[in-house]
């Protein structure tokens, strides 16, 4: 299994594990986001690629690797995600490096996939 469909994998299982538990404050979280990400008065690339900055800057790897395969299934450009990853390795600082490094490897395993 390559690590696309690992982090997918995981990510099912654990998701339907969660809200088969039918907590109602993560129902709704998990809600809000689909809704949230949803076409709006900004579209569907520039939210995704707004999650994507976010996501880095906070150093939250899984949010990262859900973001890059939603921005590589939006057909935005691997320039298009450098250059947001670059605003948010500036705006991160250093430490956001190693998540660069990992999106990076991640954005390189959706286009081998």
């Amino acid at each position: 299994m390559n690590q696309v469909e690992e982090f997918n994998a995981y990510r099912e299982r654990m998701n339907s594990k969660l809200l088969n538990d039918n907590n109602k404050i993560i129902k709704r979280i998990f809600n809000l986001d689909t809704n949230a990400f949803m076409e709006g008065a900004l579209d569907v690339k520039t939210k995704e690629l707004l999650g994507l900055v976010a996501s880095t800057v906070l150093r939250c790897d899984d949010c990262v690797k859900y973001h890059l395969e939603t921005c590589y299934k939006e057909g935005i450009s691997k320039e298009q995600v450098m250059e947001s990853l670059s605003i948010a390795t500036l705006v991160g600082g250093t430490i956001v490096i190693p998540h660069l490094r990992r999106a990076y490897e991640y954005w390189e395993a959706l286009e081998a996939s």
